[in-house]
């Protein structure tokens, strides 16, 4: 797991570096392409410590095309990423020190009051799991509906599965764990400690825009023990080192404590990550982590 953090340290950096271009530059006026995003996020990406290769191809969507779970930009004919909309960006690496995967969404231009509802409900089920507490070995499949909680509520959902395994230097999915009730609730698919999981909640509006929160997190013992009696319980560790948008957060939607997790998740952001980036990305990475 010590491996594992500093693969996401690498990461966050190169992600500072990355996301504080894109804006400069979609600010200049600049024609970026969806196909461009996985060649800036590459380039920032190769000039960290212990770079291997991209863990998968980078998925990015602007507005319908971010609809599509696993769309693919083409090289030549792909998206320009001007006027106002949402921007899915689902990329990963490896590392000598572990792989990573996160998907973050972000506005272009000004969102509508639409997609800042959306995006503040995926971000309510991806709290929900990254703060559950659950049974050692409990089937994954089974803590599913704690993620899709906030949005089954508000009558929304998102038709793949919560979370993949994902290995140490090796498959991007790796099983046994899928949080996922399409899966089957069998002991194989037992959550135990050390695990490195995803955590993406979503919801994609066909034709319109698609909203992902994809963090990696690891199976931790519960750092309180309250009882004894009735087993060992975990909890998680979120360890990716990424800003979560806050542009497109309505904080009046959000419980006291929904916002104090987004806080706390932001400094530990900013704590780890400002000591190794500077000029535009120091600026940056300070401003997305700013309170709300």
């Amino acid at each position: 797991v010590a491996h594992i953090r500093q693969a996401m340290l690498q990461d966050g950096i190169a992600l500072c570096g990355f996301f504080a271009e894109l804006e400069h530059r979609l600010a200049q006026g600049e024609p970026i392409t969806e196909y461009q995003i996985g060649e800036m996020l590459l380039a920032h990406r190769s000039q960290r410590d212990h770079f291997v290769s991209e863990s998968f191809g980078t998925i990015a969507g602007y507005n319908a095309n971010g609809a599509m779970p696993h769309y693919s930009a083409p090289a030549i004919g792909s998206l320009k990423i001007a006027g106002d909309g949402l921007l899915l960006i689902d990329s990963g690496a490896q590392y000598h020190c572990g792989t990573t995967d996160i998907t973050r969404t972000v506005p272009i231009g000004t969102p509508s009051a639409a997609q800042i509802r959306d995006f503040t409900l995926v971000l309510q089920a991806h709290i929900a799991l990254a703060r559950a507490v659950f049974p050692d070995g409990i089937a994954a499949p089974m803590i599913d509906a704690i993620c899709r909680a906030p949005l089954w509520q508000a009558q929304r959902d998102y038709g793949h599965g919560t979370g993949h395994g994902v290995g140490y230097f090796l498959n991007v999915h790796e099983p046994p764990q899928r949080i996922s009730y399409f899966a089957p609730n069998t002991p194989e698919y037992a959550l135990r400690q050390g695990m490195l999981t995803s955590n993406e909640p979503a919801l994609y509006r066909p034709n319109q825009w698609g909203i992902r929160i994809e963090s990696l997190v690891v199976a931790q013992p519960v750092a309180q023990p309250q009882e004894t009696q009735f087993g060992d319980y975990l909890c998680f560790e979120t360890v990716t080192l990424c800003p979560i948008d806050t542009r497109l957060v309505d904080a009046t939607l959000l419980r006291p404590d929904e916002r104090d997790w987004l806080n706390a998740y932001h400094t530990q952001v900013r704590e780890k990550l400002l000591p190794f980036v500077s000029g535009a990305a120091k600026n940056w990475l300070i401003e997305r982590t700013a309170v709300i």
